[in-house]
C-alpha cells in the first residue's frame, strides 16, 4: 500500500510513525520467510489467479535486497534451499493450460525469482464438476501427500 511503499522509498529518520509499523510488518513476514526451511500455503484459484490475500503477503516478502537483489549478471533470489508445498484448488480444471498461467505458473515463477525452485503442488481441481469428481479430487490429494510429502520425510 502507499504507506508501506513511502517507507520503503525514504531514508529511516525521514519515514513516519505509520511506515516505520508498515515497514515492521513486512520485515517480519520477510524474516518469516527467510528462517522457514519448508512453507506450506493454501493457493485456490479465484479468477484465474492467486487470492488477493495471497498477493499481498507476496507483495511484502517480494523484497528488493533482501529476497532477491540485482546483479550485473541479472536477479538473483536469496531464498535458496528452502521447500514450498502449494495446495491448489481450482473448480475447473486448469493445472498445465493456459488458464492457470496467473495461477500455478505465477507462482513457480515469482518463488524461482526468489531462488525457491523445489515447488510441489497439491492439487484437488475440477471441484465445482459435483460430488463424484470432487471427492475423487480430495482423495487424490490426500494419497498425494500421504505417498509423496509424508513418504519423502
Amino acid at each position: 500500500d502507499e504507506t508501506l511503499l513511502g517507507g520503503w522509498m525514504k531514508p529511516q529518520e525521514q519515514r513516519t510513525a505509520e511506515e516505520l509499523k508498515a515497514l515492521q510488518r513486512s520485515n517480519e513476514l520477510t524474516d518469516e520467510l527467510l528462517a522457514a526451511d519448508v512453507l506450506v500455503m493454501a493457493a485456490p484459484m479465484y479468477n484465474f489467479t492467486i487470492p488477493t490475500q495471497l498477493k499481498a503477503w507476496i507483495d511484502r516478502i517480494a523484497v528488493a535486497g533482501q529476497t532477491f537483489r540485482y546483479t550485473e549478471a541479472g536477479p538473483e533470489g536469496l531464498c535458496g534451499g528452502k521447500k514450498i508445498v502449494i495446495v491448489s484448488t481450482a473448480g475447473g480444471l486448469h493445472a498445465g493450460q493456459a488458464s492457470g498461467v496467473a495461477h500455478e505458473e505465477y507462482l513457480k515463477l515469482l518463488f524461482g525469482f526468489l531462488g525457491i525452485t523445489d515447488i510441489e503442488f497439491v492439487r484437488a481441481e475440477g471441484l465445482a464438476y459435483g460430488d463424484e469428481v470432487r471427492t475423487k479430487a480430495m482423495s487424490d490429494a490426500r494419497t498425494h501427500i500421504s505417498e509423496q510429502l509424508f513418504a519423502a520425510a
